[in-house]
């Protein structure tokens, strides 16, 4: 058997955080092996949160809309003081996002940061979504929104999964004047279409000039024209500048219902570039082993194809996420785990107390703020309180004290953690 080959860092988790983290490692020089399950990312919107709500404290009263995401901290950190942010200079947030924000644009998928505020954008249910950093095919509409120019949502036929007319009409409280349009995608055969398949299609310019040509007669006196997220797969800025010269007019995306096209860009970005960034990238793959001895590498096995690969890493970053990432498992009756190490996990003393009565209890549910306790600097706690290996981080959703969903703080955590492992782990070589 050939000899490990030896890594800087072993990232274990293939989401957000893991993909964030491999971004900001290999832009310092860091030798980077990375694997998991990348599924994950397909199924996100697109738009990357900071904090987009308060949520409640209180029986009865419901989560507040944050405007301001970083005038809102302190009063987060306030109510809850163990969540992720406390470890973190808000400065440092900022330079997160512009960092990943930069890799993307380079890739062609340019972002937009709020500033100060929180964008206001349509969701595919045709509620609405503060968010402080969304894809810049998404601003027109954000826009035209503040501005409330008359505009028209367009439905594809045969995309389940996005109906202008239900965005229209939860809309019209905040957005008058909508009108809706629906129009059969020339070239294909009829029944079912997917989000992802419009979206390759109208990388050919043929078939974006068919579609703007059947789609000019329906939109009347709008002045802006939102489409399901399918402005192309790669570089969707020049699709939608192209669709804009085409019907005369703006438009802007509003995200289907998972898994969507915004996703599965990104999904494709960060694993068609990575690997050219000198990250060993092993895709639907678990990595694991067992926690070394002090000073000792780490040493893991890539499991998950017929061929594993082992490998040494001086130190490991934990991204592998919570439930749906397979970061935290549990069998019936028995407390939550950690899946990798083995890890000691905050949760509830008791499965009784995971859960409120209530199910759509504003307050949330105690089993979502389960995770790993950390350090300073993002290293877990083992069960003695103190760090559990020198060299062991973790980022992302696996942390404790964070309710990612109800917060609307789920990338912000990502990328903002990973940003913080990275640059302590760095420092400390």
């Amino acid at each position: 058997m050939s000899q490990p080959e030896r890594y800087d860092l072993a990232v274990i988790g293939t989401g957000l955080a893991g993909m964030a983290a491999a971004v900001f490692a290999s832009s310092r020089g860091l030798r980077v092996v990375q694997a998991g399950s990348t599924g994950a990312i397909s199924y996100t919107s697109g738009v990357f949160d900071v904090l987009g709500a308060l949520p409640a404290t209180q029986e009865g009263r419901p989560a507040r809309p944050v405007e301001r995401p970083f005038e809102a901290l302190p009063e987060l950190l306030r109510d809850e003081p163990g969540h992720p942010y406390a470890l973190l200079d808000p400065e440092d947030i900022r330079l997160a996002f512009h960092e990943l924000m930069d890799f993307l644009r380079g890739a062609g998928l340019p972002y937009r940061a709020g500033g100060e505020r929180n964008f206001l954008l349509p969701t595919p249910a045709g509620t609405l979504k503060h968010s402080w950093c969304v894809p810049e095919t998404a601003l027109p509409g954000c826009e035209a929104l503040a501005q409330g120019a008359p505009a028209c949502i367009v439905a594809i036929e045969g995309m389940k999964g996005f109906s202008a007319r239900q965005v229209a009409v939860n809309l019209a409280p905040h957005w008058p004047g909508l009108t809706t349009a629906r129009v059969a995608m020339p070239g294909h055969p009829g029944g079912e279409v997917y989000p992802e398949q419009v979206a390759r299609m109208l990388e050919v310019p043929a078939a974006r000039k068919a579609l703007a040509e059947a789609l000019a007669p329906l939109l009347g006196q709008a002045r802006v024209v939102g489409l399901p997220a399918v402005l192309g797969m790669h570089r969707p800025g020049d699709v939608a500048t192209d669709m804009e010269r085409l019907l005369g007019r703006p438009v802007f995306e509003i995200p289907t219902m998972p898994p969507g096209v915004p996703g599965i860009r990104l999904k494709e970005t960060f694993e068609g570039l990575l690997p050219g960034r000198g990250v060993a990238l092993f895709c639907q793959q678990k990595m694991v082993g067992p926690l070394p001895a002090p000073g000792e590498p780490f040493r893991l096995r890539v499991a998950g194809q017929p061929v594993e690969h082992h490998v040494l890493a001086d130190r490991a970053l934990l991204c592998s996420g919570r439930f749906l990432g397979g970061g935290l498992g549990g069998l019936r009756g028995r407390p939550l785990t950690e899946t990798v190490f083995g890890l000691p996990v905050a949760q509830p003393e008791d499965r009784a107390q995971w859960y409120r009565q209530d199910y759509l209890d504003p307050r949330g549910h105690a089993v979502h703020r389960a995770g790993l306790r950390v350090d300073a600097a993002l290293r877990p706690l083992g069960r003695d309180g103190a760090p559990a290996h020198e060299g062991l981080y973790a980022a992302g959703s696996i942390l404790a004290g964070q309710d990612w969903i109800r917060m609307k703080c789920g990338a912000g955590v990502a990328i903002a953690t990973a940003f913080k492992a990275v640059t302590t782990l760095a420092g400390a070589r």
